[in-house]
């Protein structure tokens, strides 16, 4: 499901919409829109709490955006924003697609939503508490989010149980995705702290002495994603399945819409759709 969802998600990062949305407000770079846009629902937070919950970019980077950010716009007006751009985002995305669909699609997929277990997921708890749109196209985007986060939530927790911190984990998607994309390493790093994570990754079995993911590393990190998956599995068993299969259909179209946003060798790192 996760596959099905998370582009319909993942238009506030990919489609130019929402970036103008971000800049109509004075979020003007990328990165200020992200931030802002990400962790508005955390209200007007440090870097501190934002480090710990993206899990995957340097301190230094973040202390960049946050709080600065604020200074530009609100948290409640990056929250418009973000909303307001991948609305429009999705409506490109869904033109051809009756109301009808786009309405069922988000009644089913905020009964996902509100089933997801939040306790211990501060994403997915911040997410969940913002209040429900009013149209289908908000309203699907936001429950998608919060399943987005809530399942990424989920995904930290597994890497910190496993031993891996923010940089050895980037690291290891980079030896397994074979050619890294520049933006996979985008993360603040140095390249002193990337040197330092392949030796540390070299040490425990994880990486070959040239760099390249172990066997070991390949089956920690399908136990990694065996780990995330079952986290995530509550909203769907909620769901049932009938209904389950029914939202997968009915998210298909706008997965596949989505997936044309998606580069080759995003950090998203989704699977292709079936067919």
């Amino acid at each position: 499901m996760w596959a099905y969802f998370e582009p319909a998600h993942a238009v506030t990062y990919l489609h130019p919409r929402a970036r103008a949305a971000y800049e109509a407000v004075g979020l003007r770079g990328y990165w200020r829109g992200y931030f802002a846009g990400r962790a508005a629902p955390l209200g007007a937070t440090e870097a501190a709490p934002v480090v710990a919950a993206f899990f995957n970019f340097a301190p230094p980077m973040v202390a960049r955006a946050l709080p600065a950010v604020w200074r530009l716009a609100t948290p409640q007006e990056a929250l418009r924003a973000r909303l307001t751009g991948a609305v429009q985002a999705l409506a490109e995305l869904t033109y051809e697609l009756p109301e009808s669909h786009l309405a069922e699609a988000a009644d089913l997929l905020e009964r996902a939503a509100s089933a997801a277990q939040t306790a211990g997921r501060v994403l997915g708890a911040a997410n969940a508490a913002l209040p429900v749109g009013e149209y289908p196209l908000a309203r699907l985007w936001q429950a998608a989010t919060t399943l987005r986060e809530h399942r990424g939530d989920g995904h930290v927790a597994a890497l910190v149980a496993a031993g891996l911190d923010p940089v050895e984990t980037l690291t290891v998607r980079v030896a397994l995705d074979g050619s890294p994309p520049q933006y996979l390493l985008g993360r603040g790093w140095s390249e002193e702290q990337w040197d330092a994570a392949r030796a540390r990754l070299t040490q425990r079995g994880w990486l070959t002495g040239d760099g390249a993911a172990t066997d070991h590393a390949r089956a920690e990190f399908q136990a990694i994603e065996d780990a995330t998956d079952r986290a995530a599995a509550h909203p769907w068993q909620a769901l049932g399945p009938d209904k389950t299969d029914r939202l997968r259909e009915l998210l298909e179209p706008i997965a596949r819409s989505g997936h044309t946003l998606i580069p080759e060798g995003s950090p998203l790192g989704l699977p292709a759709l079936p067919g």
